[in-house]
């Protein structure tokens, strides 16, 4: 199946303690059915000194859950969910089902 949610995507978070906060995609993991969103889902990390990293407590992005996440709509920013539509030039492009926009360009 084709992916919904791509890497540079901007998506809102639905459920859990960022509701509400939006991010742009980092990383997908299709496997376990996550990604990685920016500034969103933030976890404390002990780390441990090396030669080239400082040692301490860092922040770092967490993966969260595809089914927590949704596109943000390209014309007001809320969510949306995806649909598939084929162009007259035969290319397969994403679009918005809320508003109708395009999301590939």
């Amino acid at each position: 199946m084709a992916a919904k949610i791509k890497k540079g995507d901007t998506v809102v978070v639905l459920t859990g303690r960022d509701e509400g906060r939006s991010g742009e995609v980092i990383q997908v993991i299709p496997k376990e059915s996550r990604a990685l969103v920016r500034g969103v889902n933030l976890v404390k990390k002990h780390q441990k000194q090396t030669q080239s990293q400082e040692g301490g407590i860092i922040s770092k992005e967490a993966a969260i859950h595809l089914s927590n996440i949704a596109i943000a709509d390209p014309k007001d920013g809320k969510p949306t969910r995806v649909g598939f539509r084929i162009l007259d030039d035969g290319r397969k492009v994403r679009f918005a089902k809320r508003s109708g926009d395009l999301i590939d360009g």
